[in-house]
This record gives structure tokens, C-alpha cells and sequence, in this order.
């Protein structure tokens, strides 16, 4: 019999199973139970099961940062609804708008840990397998039932294992190995897979960067995206927690379904074209492209190293098309702040937002004009992504993105860095 993958280890805890196979249905009992503004609609359907209470206040958590400030009554009306929700259920874990986008802070407040299961009314609920977690998105229907259980089924994955190896150039970074990753296996390349990572390139990318890649993954159709959780992030959660894990690894003979190989030593800067995250091509194939709104932020691309990277490529240069930024937390804004970091991205013309989503939903704050061009540190730029049918997305590093901003139209960040 063949080992266990970190998919089968993890469901088989979260089901309190002695083992689990792919294929297996389980009913998962989640440690974290993650919604955002959607609470509003999630709330009435609650009220139709017909349950009087949640089942367990202490595992749920709700974010506002989908819509902050809010831009419209409907938008306010929704978050007044689930403040005062929040307060008749006795919800422990409620982050008010402004303190930034839920898997964000999630990590921040470290609600997730290894070897737990995170179910989320998201999709890029995928984003907590950095932390060495199973993280994934469910429907609104099911978030319902499992604020009034506890408890959903969920049918157990395969897996597919990504190795990496190397180490990245300069100016190259954990987003281009995501859209590289995203041009190998496909939009649906990884449907229903859980795709759990090693290689030697992980132990040398920061904490920041590793968030990138389980995040943005999603894309590909992963339930589930893993990275072995290591010192690095054991010292990151040791201040931070209030309970105790204990973290699951994949064993060596754990069966998987695909196998992907990626040396990062050559990879050059990626870039997704419009209007799909996997459309992703080599930089260089594009540069030139004029753009209009050069945006930095987001789950994927929104964290201090991200600000710090453009502040790098824009410092003493002045930028000629609209930059955008807007912090993935408060957390991050503030660091920004006392390190002269956003000061840097103001001098050279940024403007700066409140933390949260921003224009990714397409709500507003940076919601382009027709046939306006926007790139985007994001990890969708399907056809009106960020509200405007007709404006082509662009998705690339926060270098590119920064130094597009420069340039007024694609360009390549190693030019600005000495």
C-alpha cells in the first residue's frame, strides 16, 4: 500500500478518520470558516434552512473587504446587515472594513495553522496552503450549512505534486513562477486536484512570496494547493497563535495523479494577456503595449514586499500612466508607512487606497474606462474583471506592474534595477 498525500492526511484529521483514500466522500468538521461581504447573501439562505444559531461562533470568521468603503447604499446596507448579524450570533472573529482582505488577514491573525482545514465563501480560500493548511472554497449554499452544522461533505482529491528547483534571477519572482505554472497545466488543468509542492526553491522564497502561489493556483481549478510548512513559518505563527498544530507532510511514496517540474534558474518575467489567467506568455513578447492604469494590490500581489518591489523600481522616477495601490491590510499599509516605503510610491505619483479588494471585483476605486489597458498584480483578468467589459487586464509581477507604470506602456523591471 502506497503512502498518504497531504490531501488524504488533512481531510482525514478535519473527518476524524484514521485514513482516507481519493474518491473518499468524508464530512469535515473545518477549523476556520471563512466569508466576507457575501455574509449578507449567505445569511438569508441561512435563515431559509432554518437554523436558529450558528453551530460554532468560534470558528467563523467574516472580512468587509470586498466593497471599502462602501461604494453604494446596496454595498452599505449589506455590511450594516452583517454587523449586526455578527453581533446577534456572537461571532468571535470579525474584521471590520479597512483592516484588509480575508486571507490576508487570516495569516496575519493566525486563525489558520498547519495541518488544519480552512472552508471558505471564496475562491482563492486555496491561499492558506502556505501555511501548510488544506484551504478551499465552497458555494454560499454550503458556507450556510456549514455556519448551521459545522460540518460538509466534501469528496477527497487527487493530487498532483509540483517540484521546483533553482533559485530565481533577479527581478523574477514567486508570481512568475505562478503564471508559468498556470501556462503548463491550464485553466482547468488541475480541476478537483489537490497540488501539493516541494522542491529545494521553496525554503529560499520569503514568507510574502509564498502566499503567491497557492493563491493564485486556484486559477488552474486546484480544491486545494500545499506548500510544506517549514522553521520559517513555524517562527512566523509562534507569536501569533493561541492553540497548538501540528503540521502534516505528504509521505514519500504518496500517490499522485501528474507530476510537474519547473527549474526557476532561467525563468524570465511572465505576463498573462487578456483575457485569461492562463494566456501567459514571456514578457518580452509583449513589451511596448501602452497601458493606462498600472494596479498594485490584491490577496496575490497586495503584501509589504510588493510595495517594497515597486517602491525599488519608482524611487526618484515619476510615473506616466495612473498607479493604483492599495495594501492587502492594514497591517501592511502601516509597516509602509514607517519605512518610507509608501512615501516612495507617493513621490512618484501613486495613489493610494483604502486596504482591500479595490477594483478586483470591479466595485470601484480604479474601475478603468472602455478600451482603457490595465496590468494587474491580480489573479484574474477575465472579460470585465474589474468592471468594465471592454478593458483589456494585463497580470504580472508588482516589478512589471511598477515599472509599466513608469514606462506608460509594458515594460521590463530589470532595466530599473542597479
Amino acid at each position: 500500500m502506497s503512502g498518504y498525500t497531504f490531501a488524504e492526511k488533512a481531510l482525514a484529521r478535519a473527518a476524524g478518520l484514521p485514513a482516507v483514500r481519493a474518491g473518499d466522500i468524508v464530512d469535515v468538521t473545518p477549523d476556520v470558516i471563512l466569508s466576507h461581504d457575501n455574509s449578507a447573501a449567505i445569511r438569508r439562505i441561512f435563515a431559509e434552512i432554518g437554523a436558529p444559531r450558528v453551530a460554532y461562533p468560534d470558528r467563523v470568521v467574516i472580512t468587509l473587504d470586498h466593497a471599502v468603503p462602501a461604494p453604494t447604499t446596496r454595498h452599505a446596507q449589506n455590511h450594516a446587515e452583517i454587523r449586526q448579524w455578527v453581533e446577534e450570533q456572537g461571532i468571535a472573529h470579525f474584521f471590520e472594513a479597512g483592516r484588509g482582505v480575508c486571507h490576508q488577514v487570516l495569516g496575519e491573525e493566525a486563525l489558520i495553522l498547519p495541518g488544519e482545514t480552512v472552508l471558505g465563501a471564496d475562491s482563492h480560500t486555496t491561499h492558506h496552503g502556505w501555511l501548510g493548511a488544506f484551504g478551499a472554497g465552497v458555494g454560499r449554499t454550503e458556507l450556510a450549512a456549514l455556519w448551521a452544522t459545522g460540518q460538509l461533505w466534501l469528496r477527497v482529491p487527487e493530487a498532483a505534486r509540483i517540484t521546483l528547483t533553482g533559485r530565481l534571477a533577479p527581478g523574477v519572482t514567486a508570481k512568475d513562477i505562478g503564471l508559468r505554472l498556470l501556462r503548463e497545466i491550464g485553466a482547468d488543468g488541475a480541476l478537483y486536484r489537490s497540488l501539493e509542492f516541494d522542491g529545494e526553491t521553496l525554503s529560499a522564497l520569503s514568507l510574502d512570496e509564498r502566499a503567491v502561489l497557492p493563491n493564485l493556483l486556484a486559477e488552474s481549478g486546484a480544491k486545494n494547493v500545499y506548500l510544506p510548512p517549514d522553521q520559517a513559518v513555524f517562527d512566523y505563527l509562534e507569536p501569533r497563535r493561541t492553540r497548538d498544530y501540528t503540521p502534516l507532510y505528504p509521505d514519500p511514496d504518496a500517490p499522485y495523479v501528474a507530476h510537474y517540474q519547473l527549474d526557476v534558474s532561467a525563468l524570465p518575467p511572465q505576463i498573462a494577456l487578456p483575457h485569461r489567467p492562463d494566456h501567459v506568455v514571456d514578457l518580452d513578447e509583449v513589451l511596448g503595449q501602452p497601458v493606462q492604469q498600472a494596479f498594485l494590490g490584491t490577496c496575490t500581489n497586495g503584501r509589504y514586499e510588493d510595495l517594497q518591489a515597486a517602491a525599488q523600481i519608482v524611487r526618484g522616477r515619476q510615473v506616466r500612466c495612473r498607479l493604483l495601490v492599495i495594501p492587502a491590510s492594514a497591517q501592511v499599509l502601516r509597516r509602509a508607512v514607517q519605512t518610507g516605503v509608501l512615501d516612495t510610491l507617493l513621490a512618484a505619483g501613486a495613489m493610494i487606497g483604502t486596504p482591500g479588494c479595490g477594483p478586483c471585483m470591479g466595485n470601484h476605486m480604479g474601475v478603468p474606462a472602455p478600451d482603457e489597458v490595465t496590468i494587474s498584480t491580480g489573479n484574474r483578468n477575465f472579460r470585465g474583471r474589474m468592471g468594465t467589459p471592454d478593458a483589456p487586464i494585463y497580470l504580472a509581477s508588482p516589478y512589471v506592474v511598477a515599472a509599466s507604470a513608469l514606462a506608460g506602456c509594458i515594460a521590463d523591471p530589470r532595466e530599473y534595477l542597479s
